[in-house]
């Protein structure tokens, strides 16, 4: 395993760069897809459209409930990089949040909002499957 080094000063300005443009397409995203579930709700709520009957595709129960599955995980992901830049702000940015040890510029550079180092991370995901 590779030494894990201290993010330098130049670091921390690409990943923020980085962060915020990652939170500028969730924004657009979540901007695209409330609009979206907003028309559907209008649709369910207005009785006009016929919800349990179109062969053709969802009913719009089954639409508004992947809809809003994607507009809470774009949520979910647009609050992990508030955390992350919070972090880059207050110098925690980098450092696991369980162990305080270093997350790894490799595992940044694919998740820069990522919170745990990959030791964490993998501990975590099989507690949830067991």
């Amino acid at each position: 395993m590779p030494t894990q080094t201290k993010l330098t000063a130049a670091d921390l300005r690409h990943f923020e760069k980085l962060l915020r443009g990652h939170r500028h397409e969730l924004d657009v995203a979540l901007g695209r897809i409330g609009t979206t579930l907003d028309d559907v709700i209008e649709a369910r709520n207005s009785g006009t459209a016929d919800d349990e009957h179109d062969p053709e595709g969802p009913n719009l129960t089954m639409e508004w409930s992947r809809i809003s599955g994607v507009h809470s995980d774009l949520e979910a992901a647009s609050g992990a990089i508030d955390r992350a830049l919070a972090r880059i702000t207050d110098g925690g940015y980098g450092s696991c949040t369980r162990r305080g040890e270093p997350i790894g510029r490799e595992r940044l550079e694919a998740r820069p909002a990522a919170e745990l180092c990959i030791d964490c991370a993998r501990e975590l995901e099989s507690q949830h499957r067991a």
